[in-house]
């Protein structure tokens, strides 16, 4: 009678620290795709965001070569664009949360329970 309750404990035992090492992995992999799918749409995001930024400084560069010339002084035009730079920035500012970090945060959380 004691051989088998002691062979049932074992087995038992064997099934739990099976089961333990099973939940382990699976939520290793699990951490590890969420952290890919993550950092693939950043990456992406980013490359595109650098893509922008780039056509933004040339056509900046190119306005305010034009305005200049409109102005009559060179350094005019990149006055101009400079100030309409802070504008745009000021209104940055105030809707930073509205428009940058909710949607950010947002598309992390949906990222992390897909």
């Amino acid at each position: 009678m004691e051989t088998i309750k002691s062979g049932s404990i074992d087995a038992l035992y064997e099934r739990i620290e099976t089961f333990g090492k099973t939940t382990l992995e699976l939520s290793k992999l699990k951490t590890v795709a969420i952290t890919s799918k993550i950092m693939t749409t950043l990456v992406a995001r980013m490359g595109l965001m650098l893509m922008v930024s780039m056509f933004l400084l040339v056509s900046s560069v190119g306005l305010s070569l034009y305005l200049g010339d409109l102005l009559g002084k060179l350094y005019y035009g990149f006055f101009v664009v400079g100030a309409f730079y802070f504008l745009i920035s000021i209104i940055f500012y105030f809707f930073l949360h509205k428009w940058v970090e909710k949607p950010v945060s947002n598309l992390l959380i949906s990222q992390i329970l897909d």
